[in-house]
Formats: structure tokens, C-alpha cells, sequence
């Protein structure tokens, strides 16, 4: 049973938004599309496990995708957490294409693609630590220990895997499988744990593994050493993508291909949130759609039915789980 879904990563969502709000010739733009080229690849190799996944006994296995849990002043990021009666399962997921070696020297992992050498840290090691981060909650939460696996899952099923010796060495080959390799892996720790912790305490471990979970927000600004006054402010037309759109009579209109439509500015209020925070006030709403006008900005604050805070001159307005913005 799947008890925390996979949800599309904030971090890309940051990088769309980036993306469509700094210019073309921006000297930083080459390396935030390369970031999210390979972040957007690290997540639909994510997505490729629910298909091995799904072999699975909905009863015997809850499923925990992208955990985020403390661990004292930092916190770690689980890919996928399986959890059976009898053991954990965490998957580290690679979605690389080319041929991969594990260099069990240096731990390091090295990928050859077009004749040319990229070196990655050892997705092995990550797991390892992982486990021990893991193991480390378990005791903090005081909750049942029971026995943790760590799974390498390369997803990407044209990849090559070798060592440096040209073939995986037994206790690598144990860490590092492929998608379709998933369920066997599985079924034999299955049959290798026998002793069983009561369905009350795995509800328990479920409600605490939740509780813990806190999405990683992203300062996207900050962390590319982008200043807002690069960001270009203004609606996109939806038909188009020209910047910026027009208001005009509860509108918005494109003087590029004289699109109109009401509901513009919805997906440049998903990337201002997305760029500059869950905190909004009237004057930076204007400044971020392009309008003049303080009551226009105060009906489209309103209509968006957000908590707000502080008096009337300096009401700020923020955005929350319960109520984002919805593109219709």
C-alpha cells in the first residue's frame, strides 16, 4: 500500500519557474537548465519503479516515496521506503544511461557516455548512510528496530553496469539491482527476515514516518546568486508564452497574438511563490503582474482566499498546502 505518494518536486518546480522568468541570454541560465535537465531525469526514474512496484502484496508492504525526515540539525532524503513486517527496504534511485562503474576504491561512481568520463558519488555509500540516518530515527522516535536493506536501483534500462574490474564484485552486486530486478529482490529478504513486529506498532512507525516528513522549500534565488531584479516580471500568454500580458477591463490580453483570457495570471502567481516565498503583499503582487492598480490587486488577493497577516497597510498574504493556487 502506497502510504505517502510521490509528488512533483518543488525543487523543479523552483527551476520552471526560473527558467521562464530570467532572459535568454541570462549567464547563469546554461547551468540551471543543465540542473534541471538531470533533476527532471532523477525523477522519472523515480516514477519508472512504480511499475515493479506494483508486483508487489498491497497488505504486506506500505510505501513511503520521498521521505525527508530530521536528523538532528540537518535532515535526509529518502528516495522510496518500503516497509514490510519484517524489514525496511530503502531504494536509491539512478536514472543514468551510458556505462556505469563502481570504483569500490575510491567510492566513487563513474559514468562513460560518448567517450567521455563523469564522475557522481557513490550512490552505494548514500544508501549506507541512509541506513545508519535511519536507524539513527528509529532509535530517537524510540520505535521498534528491526532490520534496514539498501537497494542502488539504476532505472534507466539501456545502462551498463561494471566495477573497476569489469564486473560488479559480489557485495556490490548485492546493493545495486535494475527496475525489473525489484520484486525477486524483494521476495528473498522477505524469505531471509522472519520475525515479525505487530501491525500496531508498523501503524505507528507509518503515523511517526509522516508526522517527520518535511518538504525540502527551496531558496532558488539565493542558490543560483540570482538578485529578484533579474526576474522578469509580468502575466505569460498561455497561447503564445509572450511577456508581458495586458489588463484591461478584468482581462488579459496579448498584444503579440491578441489572445484574451481571465485567468492569466494564475501561473505567474505559481512562480512568484515558487521564486520569492509563500508570503505575498499588495504591492508585490502589482509589481510581480505588471498593474498599477491597488484595489485590482486587493480583488485578486481576495479571490484567492488566502490567510493573511498584519493591519491594513501592511497586510502580507501567504500561501499554503491547504490552498495553492489552482491553473485553471
Amino acid at each position: 500500500m502506497i502510504i505517502k505518494e510521490r509528488a512533483y518536486p518543488q525543487y523543479i518546480t523552483a527551476l520552471e519557474a526560473l527558467l521562464r522568468r530570467i532572459p535568454q541570454n541570462h549567464p547563469k541560465r546554461r547551468e540551471i537548465e543543465l540542473d534541471y535537465a538531470k533533476r527532471l531525469a532523477g525523477y522519472r526514474g523515480e516514477q519508472a519503479l512504480d511499475y515493479p512496484l506494483g508486483f508487489l502484496q498491497e497488505k504486506e508492504f506500505s510505501i513511503f516515496h520521498d521521505l525527508r525526515l530530521p536528523d538532528r540539525k540537518r535532515h535526509f532524503q529518502l528516495d522510496t521506503l518500503i516497509l514490510s513486517q519484517r524489514f525496511a527496504l530503502i531504494l536509491e534511485v539512478k536514472n543514468i544511461a551510458g556505462t556505469l562503474i563502481f570504483d569500490e576504491d575510491f567510492r566513487q561512481l563513474i559514468r562513460i557516455s560518448n567517450e567521455k568520463e563523469e564522475a557522481f558519488a557513490d550512490p552505494i555509500l548514500q544508501a549506507e548512510l541512509q541506513k545508519v540516518q535511519l536507524l539513527s530515527w528509529f532509535s530517537q522516535q524510540k520505535l521498534t528496530a528491526f532490520p534496514v536493506e539498501t537497494l542502488v536501483v539504476i532505472s534507466h534500462p539501456k545502462t551498463v553496469i561494471k566495477n573497476s574490474l569489469m564486473k560488479l564484485s559480489p557485495e556490490s552486486s548485492k546493493k545495486v539491482t535494475q527496475n525489473k530486478d525489484i520484486p525477486f529482490r524483494i521476495a528473498a529478504f522477505q524469505r531471509q527476515y522472519t520475525k515479525e513486529i505487530p501491525q500496531k506498532e508498523m501503524n505507528r512507525i507509518s503515523r511517526q514516518l509522516l508526522k517527520a516528513h518535511s518538504p525540502f522549500t527551496p531558496d532558488i534565488l539565493s542558490l543560483y546568486e540570482i538578485s529578484p531584479n533579474e526576474i522578469l516580471n509580468g502575466v505569460h500568454c498561455p497561447n503564445c508564452n509572450h511577456l508581458p500580458m495586458t489588463r484591461f477591463y478584468g482581462k488579459w490580453f496579448c498584444t503579440s497574438c491578441s489572445h484574451s483570457s481571465k485567468a492569466a495570471y494564475l501561473p505567474a502567481l505559481n512562480d512568484y511563490f515558487a521564486l520569492c516565498g509563500s508570503r505575498i503583499t499588495n504591492r508585490e503582487l502589482r509589481n510581480f503582474l505588471n498593474i498599477a492598480s491597488p484595489s485590482i490587486a486587493a480583488k485578486i488577493l481576495h479571490s484567492m482566499n488566502l490567510p493573511s497577516s498584519g493591519g491594513y497597510r501592511n497586510r502580507s498574504y501567504h500561501l499554503t498546502s491547504e490552498n495553492e493556487i489552482k491553473q485553471k
